[in-house]
């Protein structure tokens, strides 16, 4: 139960950072600023109801390929990100965002990481897909506070470097992707012959990660890519 809860806990802290960053963007340059804060809203809303609602179903349950929690969850939210930023990247409200926030934020994947050690002692995910095996995010995640104090508090570091350690963060996430892939597909490559995720990891709240916090680390460096380019 309290490894639910904290599942719980880090999605509501990102839709709250989500609101706080979509908020303040539509404030700062919405011609129809009520119109836009109730479409950011019902947004948020509508696809945690649609995350919800499909892992109560009999859907996710299945090892056939391909996976069907990408086809649901990733891959729309991959679509999304590409043409809602390909589409707003020359838009006013992307550099109203602080860059900064952008930047420290990430490390919210930090307790993303260490709630997949807890859920490894559950049985809910392998051992495998964590920093235990071969998930390299909770390193990567450290050092998002410390780039953000370095570039944009103390100045030391260029902004330069903020471009590629975004392709870096880019690089961790879709070899994270790799990992629950292969523990799936290719259980072989860790010597297996069954698949090393449990249907459990399928079920709600443990699908928010690939239904909402990964895609969300995704759109977070894209747009501070975006930000970086286009200022």
């Amino acid at each position: 139960m309290l490894l639910k809860i904290g599942y719980l806990i880090l999605t509501l802290i990102t839709i709250v950072f989500i609101l706080q960053i979509g908020l303040k963007a539509i404030n700062a340059s919405s011609a129809t600023p009520k119109k836009d804060k109730i479409i950011l809203i019902f947004g948020l809303a509508l696809w945690q109801l649609f995350i919800l609602f499909l892992s109560s179903t009999s859907l996710l349950q299945s090892y056939e390929f391909p996976p069907r929690f990408a086809i649901a969850f990733i891959i729309p939210s991959f679509i999304f990100t590409g043409i809602f930023l390909y589409k707003n990247k020359r838009k006013k409200w992307i550099h109203e965002i602080p860059q900064q926030w952008i930047i420290y934020f990430p490390s919210f994947r930090i307790l993303v990481e260490t709630l997949f050690v807890f859920s490894v002692t559950e049985g809910i995910l392998n051992y495998h897909v964590t920093i235990e095996g071969y998930n390299f995010d909770m390193i990567f995640a450290f050092t998002a506070p410390i780039i953000a104090y370095s570039v944009y508090t103390k100045k030391w570091l260029s902004k330069k470097v903020v471009l590629f350690w975004n392709y870096i963060g880019l690089g961790v996430l879709a070899s994270v992707i790799f990992l629950f892939i292969t523990v799936i597909y290719k259980p072989d490559m860790y010597g297996s012959n069954t698949p090393l995720l449990p249907l459990e990891a399928f079920t709600y709240p443990y699908v928010l990660i690939a239904g909402f916090l990964m895609p969300v680390a995704v759109f977070l460096h894209i747009l501070s890519i975006i930000q970086y380019t286009r200022k």
